[in-house]
């Protein structure tokens, strides 16, 4: 069994909104292996950034509180990390991909020379072996005439194509870890279907542990290993991305699935999950998701549900698994999209 390489346990995190505190991450626990995906999936607002510029500290501190928890990389604990020893750390063992790449681009400068820093920086390479390694890094992610594409800048790339930069310039340290945060949410569906597969073939080259979130779970179909599924700072569910698609336990990963458009109900009408998340400035008893489920029961209100385990890589935190509630059959199990063939 692979190694956990990086693990994140009863993280809570909350930002100061004017008299408010805002409640975004609530015991937030998972771990990452060696080699595999994990996606964290949920609606905005779910927590799931946040979770993510946790673990690269890269929160604002006038505004954030982590309140509780521990982020574990290499059996340090980066939450005691202060601000020089976490930059030793972000970029060249864990780096980051966001969702637009302009913003992660600087637009006066050339596309190679931004590709170029990070290898001096992290890799302690000369002039001419970072300018070769970047234009193999390029050459990698799919760029065409790499060479000439160097001297390029990020306004005369298309969006996909500064997409693939990024990640060039993420992997340019050779990370252990790379967080992908809604790394194709600008992008057209054709372009999206392409980064993600870029960035499974370079993971199997590359051997590198990645996090990418997202509120589409159809993204993650054909990525991932393991899935978490978020609701209101919390994870409900996670399991490997075939027990999440079909063998999902939890009534609101059965909502999203529901919403995702796929082969098989395009001509249907999707199927919104009614309502609307919880406030976060205020501390709800019970399960978070209990307002908008319509399998909703007393104890969902008054109780926080445990996790049940279904199987060893596998949990709810759902009453409905408690053998004391009633049996409920998942909406899916008609839906040919989520049987397995």
């Amino acid at each position: 069994m692979a190694e956990t390489i990086l693990s994140v346990d009863n993280l809570e995190v909350s930002f100061k909104s004017g008299k408010k505190n805002v409640n975004a991450v609530r015991g937030v626990s998972f771990d990452l292996k060696q080699g595999e995906t994990l996606a964290i999936v949920g609606e905005s607002g779910s927590g799931k950034s946040v979770t993510a510029k946790s673990i690269m500290k890269l929160l604002p501190k006038e505004s954030t509180v982590i309140n509780n928890g521990t982020i574990t990389y290499k059996g340090e604990d980066l939450l005691k990390y202060r601000q020089k020893d976490i930059e030793k750390i972000r970029g060249k063992d864990i780096s980051m991909v966001f969702q637009d790449p302009m913003t992660s681009l600087n637009p006066t400068m050339k596309v190679g020379k931004q590709v170029v820093e990070g290898l001096r920086k992290h890799q302690n390479l000369g002039k001419q072996e970072a300018y070769d390694r970047g234009v193999e890094l390029l050459r990698m992610v799919g760029i065409p005439k790499p060479e000439n594409r160097m001297n390029a800048y990020p306004h005369q790339f298309s969006g996909g194509m500064r997409q693939r930069v990024v990640i060039a310039i993420a992997l340019s340290s050779n990370p252990n870890v790379l967080i992908a945060d809604e790394p194709t949410t600008a992008l057209d569906v054709t372009i999206q279907a392409q980064i993600l597969d870029l960035m499974k073939d370079l993971q199997k080259k590359t051997g590198t542990s990645i996090i990418i979130i997202t509120h589409d779970l159809g993204v993650v179909a054909n990525i991932a290993d393991r899935v978490a599924v978020m609701y209101a700072g919390e994870v409900m569910e996670t399991g490997t991305v075939e027990e999440i698609f079909y063998e999902s336990r939890h009534p609101y990963t059965w909502g999203l699935l529901q919403s995702m458009p796929n082969d098989h109900n395009h001509d249907e009408p999707l199927i919104p999950i009614k309502g609307f998340p919880p406030d976060a400035s205020k501390i709800h008893k019970g399960c978070p998701f209990a307002a908008r489920c319509p399998y909703v029961m007393k104890v969902c209100h008054g109780y926080v549900p445990k996790h049940f385990d279904v199987s060893d890589t596998h949990w709810s935190a759902c009453w409905l698994e408690d053998e004391k509630s009633p049996e409920v059959i998942s909406p899916l199990k008609e839906d040919k999209s989520f049987t397995k063939q």
